[in-house]
């Protein structure tokens, strides 16, 4: 029956940082009143300069010093608009550059904790774009959320001081305020659709460029740079087209609310000098209504902060897919003490896009045991030998390690008893001898030495500059010598069971030979499952698992599968001759008897 070991965490879309944590909504706060500050600072002014010139406009000695008074508050109004406005740079930076960190630590936790076949669907270029761009985007989207909201409160303060300035004015300007309220709606709806098109093209041109670059050596050398630029560019047209879109809508409701705008301001004065030819105004109070009447059709001006919250949701969205990614669900058991390592796949079914590519049942490697896994290419090797550690799990059936089902053991009990080597490990960017000791094992500096000659490492890394220390992006490595450190961090780090898929293809016959002899004797004892494309690896393991099309054919020993022409034929598609005997495929350092 279907497993459940693919679920997605709720928790794992709503943390962040390295543990989960977010910045929380302090920063966001600050922001928020810090604008809001700065926009009852702007409501003010006008009131204030408006009473300071009517003061001014009278005589006496009274008025004079309250003029004085008026004028020196209405400094002071503009000091601390100045002051504020720095305050709420100064945190938005603060707090964009928190929820940027939180946004990308949690995509990238998450890609880290989801089953590797599920996070292949996402190139590297898309990968990489969410996680800069579009992270930068998200990070963006809080301050200029609370700056939105901040920005409704001038508008809405100045039509409020208008109206008790004089209510004519502000049921004037009042009437025109829907137009502008369908402009900004219009301006929102249509924004999301051409954001997301435009971070999508983004995404697209970045996965070209990063399989150019892959490939740079085969496109130099077979004359294809021309159709590879033009390859890669293609969908700068339509992201110009999309990104000329985006600037047209942003330009329609700039333009709009700036006709508008004006028009409202006009109105309004009109009305007002109306009321200043009737009395009912004065000058300073005329004074107060124009600049309450642009600050309330100021409205318009939201349209910029609009568009950096929609573009900072879309981008949001798009990144935090990456911390949405299924992850395996660990269970709590421990393996029994003292198991020798056997390992089973009962009923095990593996389905990816509606095809199935894996299907075993009642294969069992005996505890202690070397199971080569053999098959032409696409014939679920690297599927076997990820659902048999529980890189992922099946569809249906079970995988059990000494009689306990894999999806029931804790993390820390599985990847300790589970060990993987890959045909191209990623050894971060540390030292030789960190890169080899890094795992859930605490290993010495000499067992980190012991693993390398076991792989047969040792040798060339003596030979770096620093040894051992060297850091690894200072270290000249080969494919071969790339991949035997990848072997000595398995080595180091083995357990009851050591899976090695392809992780031995860069390595010449006599060494992989070489490596095969020190697995058997210098490792921890244990069961080996090694994916393998030579016959003589095939010959020197204890069984045999022979994969066609998905399906399990055989399970037994090399020399009995070699009389048949369909297994021989695996390794011809293979580049290895067809033709060659048992005897023949085992090294001739090591005499037939001699293989376990």
């Amino acid at each position: 029956m279907p497993t459940t070991g693919t679920r997605a965490r709720p928790e794992d879309g709503a943390r962040g940082g390295a543990d989960g944590a977010t910045p929380g909504r302090t920063p966001e706060v600050l922001v928020l009143l810090c604008s809001v500050a700065a926009a009852a600072a702007t409501v003010a002014q006008p009131f204030v300069l408006g009473r300071t010139l009517d003061l001014l406009l009278h005589d006496g000695t009274d008025v004079g010093a309250a003029a004085g008074r008026w004028l020196a508050l209405s400094a002071a109004l503009l000091v601390g608009e100045l002051l504020l406005d720095s305050l709420t740079s100064l945190f938005t930076g603060r707090c964009n550059a928190a929820w940027t960190a939180s946004v990308r630590s949690r995509a990238y936790g998450g890609l880290l904790r989801a089953v590797p076949d599920r996070a292949r669907s996402w190139t590297p270029g898309d990968v990489g774009t969410r996680l800069t761009l579009n992270a930068a985007d998200a990070g963006g989207a809080p301050a200029a959320r609370a700056a939105l909201v901040a920005s409704a409160f001038t508008p809405v303060g100045a039509l409020v001081a208008l109206a008790v300035v004089d209510v004519w004015v502000a049921a004037c300007v009042l009437a025109g305020l829907p137009a502008l309220a369908l402009v900004l709606r219009a301006f929102a709806r249509d924004t999301g659709a051409s954001v997301a098109a435009y971070q999508n093209t983004q995404s697209e041109i970045a996965s070209r460029l990063l399989e150019a670059l892959e490939g740079a050596a085969t496109i130099a050398a077979a004359g294809t740079v021309a159709r590879e630029r033009a390859r890669v560019l293609a969908p700068l047209t339509r992201l110009a087209a999309q990104g000329r879109r985006m600037w047209a809508l942003h330009g329609r409701a700039l333009a709009r609310s700036g006709v508008l705008v004006p028009l409202l301001t006009l109105a309004a004065t009109a009305v007002g000098g109306l009321r200043l030819a009737s009395g009912a105004l004065s000058v300073g109070e005329l004074l107060a209504v124009f600049r309450y009447a642009q600050l309330t059709a100021g409205v318009g001006s939201a349209a910029s902060l609009l568009g950096a919250v929609v573009r900072g949701r879309e981008a949001r969205n798009r990144t935090l897919a990456l911390a949405r990614v299924p992850a395996l669900v660990h269970g709590t058991r421990r393996l029994p003490p003292g198991g020798a390592g056997e390992l089973e796949l009962r009923g095990v079914r593996v389905v990816r896009d509606g095809r199935q590519v894996l299907r075993a049942d009642g294969v069992r490697v005996p505890g202690g045991a070397t199971a080569a896994v053999v098959g032409r290419s696409g014939a679920g090797k690297s599927v076997l030998a990820a659902v048999a550690g529980r890189l992922a799990d099946p569809d249906e059936g079970h995988v059990l390690l000494d009689g306990v089902r894999l999806d029931r053991l804790t993390r820390e009990a599985l990847r300790t008893e589970v060990a993987y080597a890959f045909e191209r490990p990623a050894l971060g960017e540390g030292t030789v001898a960190e890169a080899v000791a890094t795992g859930p094992r605490q290993v010495s500096p000499e067992q980190v030495r012991e693993a390398c000659r076991a792989a047969g490492a040792d040798g060339f890394v003596r030979r770096l500059p620093g040894g051992y220390h060297t850091p690894l992006p200072a270290a000249p490595l080969s494919g071969g010598e790339h991949q035997r450190l990848g072997l000595a961090r398995a080595f180091a780090h083995a357990g009851r069971l050591l899976i090695m898929d392809d992780a031995t293809s860069s390595l010449d016959t006599a060494t992989e030979h070489e490596v095969d002899r020190a697995l058997r004797r210098s490792v921890r004892p244990g069961t080996r499952l090694v994916v393998a494309h030579r016959p003589s690896v095939a010959a020197r393991s204890d069984l045999v698992i022979w994969l066609e099309d998905g399906e399990v054919r055989a399970v037994a020993p090399h020399r009995e599968l070699w009389d048949l022409a369909a297994y021989r034929a695996v390794f011809a598609a293979d580049g290895t001759a067809a033709g060659a005997s048992p005897r023949s495929t085992t090294s001739r350092s090591e005499p037939e008897g001699a293989r376990p």
